[in-house]
């Protein structure tokens, strides 16, 4: 781990005050997530786009106590290295779609039709690596800049009575064929890098606040999204490089994606992730 912790600082930061590695940090800790997740599919009666949301129509849980796992490498005085993952895996089983919709993958168009049994898996992994510098330090604060790249690897899964054609075979807007039990899968991965602010005073012996602020909007092409990322909190040294933090969170990305391959539209994608509330965590320094 440090050997791939001090690989990732040199193609960062890209200086030698990474060989001088200090410390590492390992944290462990949990949140409540509220998410909202859709995805835009056609109505292959009329004809007619809209959004397919995955909490109120396809029944996915909105609220899930998530664990996570956080990484800081210590290099130098000043420079710090962060690595974290945050993971939101989630099935449901609808007994009847109220609607039916479309959804095309490549060449193939992909049929759930009104009144189905549907399974459905939505899975976000979110990867965060990062850079920091220490801008101002004193005995008993610091205050830096972060530069760093949230990574969503989303993937999404319906299996049930489900009817594919070619889209060169769609009469009137619906697969000829009829509807057989299979599984549609698609993988999307979506990056947006952030900027942020980080703090720390220590008020009293072994107790400090602490606080991090990221943001970040990125409009590329085919991909629109927007990150924001702020928490503050207390830190306690329980005994020699144990240490507990209680913090509050807003933790929010949306992102936006339009699919296409040869000019043939794949799928749209609108992910919405969001928490608000405490965080507790236990770290430990070595």
């Amino acid at each position: 781990m440090r050997g791939f912790l001090s690989v990732l600082c040199l193609s960062l930061a890209g200086i030698s005050p990474c060989l001088l590695a200090k410390d590492m940090t390992i944290r462990v800790g949990g949140f409540y997530s509220q998410s909202d997740s859709s995805i835009d599919v056609t109505d292959p009666i009329v004809g007619e786009d809209f959004r397919l949301d995955f909490e109120g129509d396809l029944q996915l849980a909105e609220q899930q106590f998530l664990p996570f796992l956080e990484l800081e490498y210590a290099l130098g005085d000043r420079h710090h290295l962060f690595a974290d993952w945050k993971q939101l895996h989630r099935s449901a089983e609808t007994n009847a779609i109220s609607r039916p919709f479309q959804v095309q993958i490549d060449d193939t168009v992909y049929e759930i039709r009104a009144g189905g049994r549907l399974n459905t898996t939505l899975n976000i992994d979110i990867l965060r690596l990062g850079y920091g510098y220490d801008l101002f330090e004193g005995t008993h604060y610091s205050l830096g800049l972060t530069l760093g790249l949230h990574t969503m690897f989303i993937k999404s899964e319906f299996s049930g009575e489900i009817g594919a054609c070619l889209a060169t075979e769609l009469n009137g807007n619906l697969c000829g064929q009829r509807p057989i039990p299979q599984i549609v899968s698609n993988d999307v991965t979506a990056p947006l890098p952030d900027l942020g602010l980080m703090a720390r005073y220590e008020f009293l012996p072994d107790w400090e606040l602490s606080a991090h602020g990221q943001y970040f909007y990125l409009k590329l092409n085919d991909m629109e999204g927007a990150l924001t990322d702020v928490r503050a909190g207390v830190t306690a040294n329980l005994a020699d490089n144990w240490t507990l933090a209680l913090a509050y969170n807003y933790y929010r990305v949306d992102v936006d994606i339009t699919q296409a391959s040869d000019n043939i539209k794949v799928a749209d994608y609108n992910i919405f992730f969001s928490f608000l509330g405490p965080v507790i965590s236990v770290s430990y320094r070595f």
